[in-house]
């Protein structure tokens, strides 16, 4: 099989890059092309697939690009989700990393991100840290929690970090920290878990977490209030075989059924099942990941 992949490189750990490396150990030849190199694409792949990157929405998919895969990311920020609504429609199968999305758009299918385990997961070491959290500080409330983190666990890597590093880091946690602004599945959940820290994170409203099969105290630890949070931190600090379990279990199904290898067999599958996708809408429930 090959595969055209449009998206910018503007960033060495963009989802793309993931995917690209992801078809490469499945056998799939997948070339990248440049968003603004679109109308240079040849045809005669047997898919094209665009990646979302808050890219340029405006830009026109040329009809000859067929079948045509559009992988939808940012339908959780405002600005991008009208537009997004406004193009899916020209494209033959929709992907959205986001259920809420998935289930707005007509057709759209459920595939989450993921993690690579050649960048997530670093060789045994000994957990010196209390906490991890790779990432920026963002808005209200997240800011918040990092700001009283930082000052409760000062023996803590939070904030921003080269993507290189980030293995090393969760690698190095006892436990690794998130806040999903859009209340939902986000990166930073499969990296911590491949990184073999034990994930806390905050609880979602719909079932997202359990479609993926991740429960509650057997593969990560949600907490519901803000009040809640420091307690279950130091009762975790204080319990490292009951952490450790955990964190390992979680680490174990992550590596299992959550890399973005696991997410390429899921999109392959769709193609084969309808080879000769041709516009064709709505394309069936959507998936449920996981389960």
């Amino acid at each position: 099989m090959r595969l055209a992949l449009l998206f910018n490189k503007t960033r060495p750990d963009t989802t793309g890059v993931y995917f690209e490396r992801a078809l490469g150990t499945l056998g799939v030849q997948a070339d990248h092309w440049a968003l603004r190199d679109v109308e240079r694409v040849p045809e005669g792949y047997d898919a094209y697939l665009r990646i979302d990157y808050g890219d340029d929405y405006e830009l026109a998919w040329p009809a000859r690009l067929r079948p045509s895969i559009f992988y939808a990311i940012d339908t959780h920020l405002s600005r991008s989700w009208a537009k997004i609504r406004r193009m899916a429609g020209d494209y033959d199968a929709v992907f959205c990393c986001h259920r809420k999305a998935s289930v707005s758009l007509p057709g759209a299918r459920w595939l989450p991100v993921a993690c690579d385990p050649q960048l997530h997961v670093a060789p045994p070491t000994a957990r010196t840290l209390d906490m991890a959290f790779v990432g920026t500080d963002g808005g209200v409330p997240r800011k918040f929690y990092l700001q009283a983190l930082r000052e409760r666990y000062p023996n803590s890597a939070i904030g921003p970090a080269d993507f290189r590093q980030m293995a090393a880091l969760y690698g190095r946690a006892k436990i690794g920290f998130n806040y999903s602004i859009a209340d939902d599945v986000n990166m930073r959940m499969f990296e911590v878990l491949a990184g073999g820290a034990l994930l806390v994170t905050n609880a979602l409203t719909g079932d997202d977490l359990a479609r993926l099969d991740l429960s509650d105290r057997r593969d990560l630890v949600l907490y519901r209030r803000p009040e809640d949070l420091f307690p279950l931190i130091d009762y975790y600090l204080a319990h490292p075989q009951e952490r450790e379990t955990i964190a390992r279990q979680g680490q174990q199904l992550a590596l299992a059924r959550h890399t973005y290898r696991h997410r390429m067999q899921e999109l392959l599958a769709v193609l084969e099942y309808r080879p000769k996708l041709a516009r064709v809408h709505p394309l069936g429930e959507p998936l449920t990941c996981g389960s």
